[in-house]
C-alpha cells in the first residue's frame, strides 16, 4: 500500500488552475452529485457548518469514488490545542488537504505548518488511521510530509499588512482571500466587490505571486470568477452547493407563483 499522491497539491505547484465548489450541505448524497460534476476539487466546509469528523469522513469517502476530484477540508479554527486537535483529526481521516481560516501573522502560518508534519519537522501525532491504510502502509509516516497541503486565508486588515510575510513561510502551500470577511474587515460588509476591495485583492494576488505561492478565491459570480483567472488564480471556487440550490428552487417556484423573494446578494459570496 502506498501513499496517495495529492494531485491537488502538485497541480497548484505547477501553476494549473484548478476549478473548485463549495460543499456545505454536509450531506452524503449532495456531496456525490457535487463530485460527479466534473470539478476538480470540492470544499468541505466545518467552518460555517455544523460539520464534524464522522459528517467529513462520509463525504470524503464519497469523493473517493471519483478520480481526478480532490477533497479540501475547511477547519473551524486552526489555533491554539483546539485547532492543533482538528488538524490532526482531518488529516487522520485521510484528507490531504486542509484550508484554515483567520491567519493574520507568519507566527500562525508556521504554527500551523508544525501542526500539518509528523516529527521532526512538526508536532502531528502518530497513529494508524484512515490516512495509514489503517497501518497497513508502513510507509505513510515518512511520506506524509510531502503530500499535505496547507492553505491559509487572508481575510482581516492584519492579514493583508503581514500578507507578504505570510506568503513566505515554507510550507503554506497556497493563500485563499476570503473575499466576505475581507471586505467586511474594510469597511464594506455586504460588498465584497466594492472597488476598494478589488484593488486590495488585485494586489494581494500579486504579492502571493510574487512569493511563488498559490492563489485561491471564491466567486458566485462567472465573470468575476474569469477575471480572477486571468488575474492567476490558482484554485478558484465557481460556486456553493446551498447557493446553487437557493437559485433554483427560489427560480422555479417563481416561475408558477410569479414574483419571488429575490434570494440576498446572489452573486456575492457571504460568510467565506
Amino acid at each position: 500500500m502506498q501513499t496517495p499522491v495529492n494531485a491537488f497539491k502538485r497541480a497548484i505547484a505547477e501553476k494549473r488552475t484548478q476549478y473548485g465548489l463549495w460543499v456545505s450541505l454536509m450531506g452524503p448524497l449532495n456531496t456525490e452529485i457535487c463530485a460527479a460534476a466534473g470539478f476538480d476539487w470540492l470544499l468541505l466546509d466545518a467552518e460555517h457548518t455544523p460539520n464534524d469528523p464522522l459528517n467529513l469522513l462520509q463525504q470524503a469517502q464519497v469523493i473517493a469514488a471519483y478520480p481526478g476530484v480532490n477533497a479540501i477540508a475547511r477547519v473551524a479554527m486552526g489555533h491554539g490545542y483546539a485547532g492543533q486537535a482538528l488538524i490532526k483529526q482531518y488529516l487522520d481521516l485521510g484528507i490531504q488537504t486542509l484550508l484554515v481560516p483567520m491567519v493574520d501573522t507568519p507566527e500562525q502560518a508556521r504554527e500551523l505548518v508544525r501542526c500539518m508534519r509528523y516529527p521532526p519537522d512538526g508536532i502531528r501525532g502518530m497513529a494508524a488511521t484512515r490516512a495509514s491504510g489503517w497501518g497497513r502502509n508502513p510507509g505513510y509516516a515518512k511520506d506524509a510530509n510531502r503530500e499535505v497541503c496547507l492553505l491559509v486565508q487572508a481575510e482581516t486588515r492584519a492579514a493583508i499588512q503581514n500578507l507578504d510575510a505570510i506568503a513566505a513561510v515554507e510550507g503554506v502551500d497556497g493563500v485563499f482571500i476570503g473575499p466576505a470577511d475581507l471586505s467586511a474587515a474594510f469597511g464594506h460588509v455586504g460588498d465584497p466587490w466594492h472597488p476598494e476591495m478589488q484593488d486590495i485583492i488585485a494586489d494581494a494576488f500579486q504579492r502571493i505571486q510574487k512569493a511563488g505561492k498559490a492563489v485561491g478565491i471564491l466567486t458566485l459570480d462567472e465573470t468575476l470568477a474569469r477575471k480572477h483567472v486571468e488575474m492567476g488564480a490558482t484554485f478558484i471556487a465557481l460556486g456553493t452547493d446551498s447557493n446553487l440550490m437557493v437559485k433554483a428552487t427560489s427560480g422555479l417556484a417563481a416561475k408558477f407563483k410569479g414574483a419571488a423573494v429575490q434570494p440576498p446578494a446572489a452573486a456575492k459570496p457571504q460568510n467565506y
